[in-house]
């Protein structure tokens, strides 16, 4: 059987496909980032899962794609997790999840892009995924991400810029103390995961100009720095992966309009759209 993992800093998504590609299970964790946690975080989150607990001396195969592994020490850290834990696994791979997005969203070439707690971009040609810049995470980059919008609401309500009636239900929905922000941001592990939990305030509440204004701008931010440095980015369609872009359709495609830009597809959980990737392209190979 193979196990298939899509994994962020917030969750982690896993399926398992027996050898026919019929799913057995669907399960989640809690996020898996090799370069945002200690390796006894990485550990204790894979062992906590009851589902995985069950299966796990039965899995042959582990594909996992997630945040943070793009790098060689992060990923290696988070391969020698998994494989200690999945003992009998004969293969265990693990890759950035521009990998899985590309997957998820097209097997053409074409720009994908990722907008979940972090954010991020590739060019798949067809074959091959290159990046034009490395993603140097939620303090320099991640423009239009979760943290990204998380941080934007906490500025605006402690300067004042958030409306009255927005920043009284921004106050009944979350603790603003500055000492417990402070306190989650500079001496807790994961305050990108943090800023992150702000963001849906956005979007469990109704849209209004206050929300447009900000989406548009984070979202033309993240298209100025992480799309139009691509020399293809007018010849080939844009992809969008996570739940900000699924629930930001109508801006996204504002925002690109001017650039005679196409928008490709919009995938809100690439862990769906991998199922059928691996019936299509992965088990067939194998048989």
């Amino acid at each position: 059987m193979i196990l298939i993992a899509d994994g962020g800093s917030t969750k982690c998504d896993w399926i398992l496909l027996n050898n026919e590609g019929e799913q057995v299970f669907k399960t989640r964790s809690k996020g898996l980032n090799p370069a945002v946690f200690q390796e006894a975080v990485l550990e204790e989150r894979l062992a906590e899962n009851p589902e995985l607990a069950e299966v796990k001396d039965s899995i042959e195969r582990v594909h996992f794609y997630g945040a943070g592994c793009g790098t060689p020490t992060p990923r290696e850290l988070l391969r020698s997790i998994i494989a200690n834990y999945f003992t009998n696994a004969d293969e265990v791979q693990v890759m950035e999840d521009t990998v899985a997005a590309v997957y998820a969203a097209t097997t053409e070439p074409g720009i994908v892009c990722i907008l979940g707690t972090g954010s991020n971009s590739c060019y798949f040609d067809g074959k091959k995924i290159t990046q034009a810049v490395d993603s140097l995470g939620y303090i320099l980059m991640d423009e239009a991400s979760g943290n990204y919008f998380g941080k934007r609401l906490i500025r605006d309500y402690y300067y004042k810029r958030m409306p009255p009636e927005v920043a009284e239900k921004f106050e009944q929905k979350f603790d603003l103390n500055s000492d417990t922000i402070k306190m989650n941001l500079y001496r807790k592990e994961n305050p990108n995961t943090y800023l992150a939990h702000f963001a849906e305030f956005i979007f469990t509440n109704e849209r209004n100009g206050y929300f447009y204004k900000l989406l548009h701008e984070g979202i033309t931010d993240f298209i100025h720095s992480r799309v139009l440095i691509y020399p293809q980015v007018t010849s080939v369609p844009v992809h969008f992966i996570g739940s900000i872009a699924f629930f930001s359709e109508d801006i996204i495609k504002a925002v690109l309009q001017p650039y005679n830009i196409e928008l490709g597809n919009i995938v809100r959980r690439p862990i769906d759209a991998l199922i059928e990737y691996y019936r299509n392209h992965v088990i067939k190979v194998s048989e």
